[in-house]
């Protein structure tokens, strides 16, 4: 019988430590399975998933950059993700084996805050790609205050506002980020092989707390120049692990040993 397994796409995808995450999961579960990194261009996509639609092996796979918003025209979408969050960063085999969209982003942006009351207090998030989608429906159900989106195209962050039925404005990207509780940055600046994102955080006041996306380096220069100024940090592993969790047990049918995260922690860094 052949092993089955689960896989993360995306282009670029060498930087991936999901297969570092999954595989150390299945290995304390015992589950004989694996989980791979697959690169997969865009005009591959559609391909893609027929193909992995016709391996009776494949469990899923997890979405990223470039992917997550034109996936949704290649799955069902029986929870209505399309409305909802605009953009799946998970694939699974639904109803009669057909690949099927979710989104686990949202829960795993949230959870490392969930302690946090952003009720009313302002928010700025970079970025208004499949991620930034996540984290604005997370915000947009923690009754956060005016949102301030900074992209290269204000009208796309217009858009995602009024989508999300959030109050704030859609800027350009700037040198500066305007006064927030918690700015998040949710677009690919910082990662391996993009430009960084130097901003300016003299304008966040002393308790904000500064959210990066990327895990790629772990320290991003926007996490440096918080770490810098004495802020609060939550970096990219929060998120990555939380929303894998979710998708963990999608694919392989048994909860992720949340127990072990310490120990994952010191894999991923090591």
């Amino acid at each position: 019988m052949t092993q089955p397994y689960a896989e993360v796409i995306g282009d670029p995808i060498a930087h991936s430590k999901s297969p570092l995450i999954h595989r150390f999961w299945l290995d304390q579960l015992g589950i004989d399975a694996d989980y791979r990194a697959t690169r997969v261009a865009p005009d591959e996509l559609q391909r893609f998933i027929a193909d992995r639609s016709a391996d009776p092996a494949w469990r899923g796979c997890n979405v990223t950059v470039p992917h997550k918003i034109a996936v949704l025209d290649h799955v069902a979408d029986p929870g209505d993700v399309r409305s909802s969050i605009g953009a799946v960063n998970t694939v699974f085999r639904g109803e009669g084996g057909q690949p099927t969209g979710t989104n686990t982003d949202a829960a795993g942006f949230a959870t490392p805050i969930a302690d946090l009351d952003l009720t009313g207090k302002p928010v700025t998030v970079i970025g208004a790609g499949g991620a930034a989608r996540a984290v604005l429906f997370a915000l947009s159900r923690l009754g956060v205050g005016p949102v301030t989106i900074m992209n290269r195209s204000p009208l796309k962050g217009a858009a995602l506002l009024a989508s999300f039925k959030l109050k704030g404005q859609a800027l350009p990207l700037s040198p500066a980020a305007p006064p927030s509780a918690l700015l998040v940055n949710t677009s690919s600046l910082g990662m391996v092989g993009q430009p960084p994102l130097d901003l300016d955080l003299s304008a966040l006041p002393d308790d904000a707390i500064v959210y990066d996306v990327v895990y790629a380096p772990l320290e991003t220069p926007l996490l440096a120049a918080a770490h810098a100024r004495g802020l609060e940090t939550v970096d990219g592993l929060d998120m990555l692990v939380g929303q894998a969790a979710l998708a963990f047990e999608i694919f392989f049918g048994q909860p992720a040993p949340r127990n072990r995260d310490e120990e994952l922690r010191e894999l991923l860094t090591a």
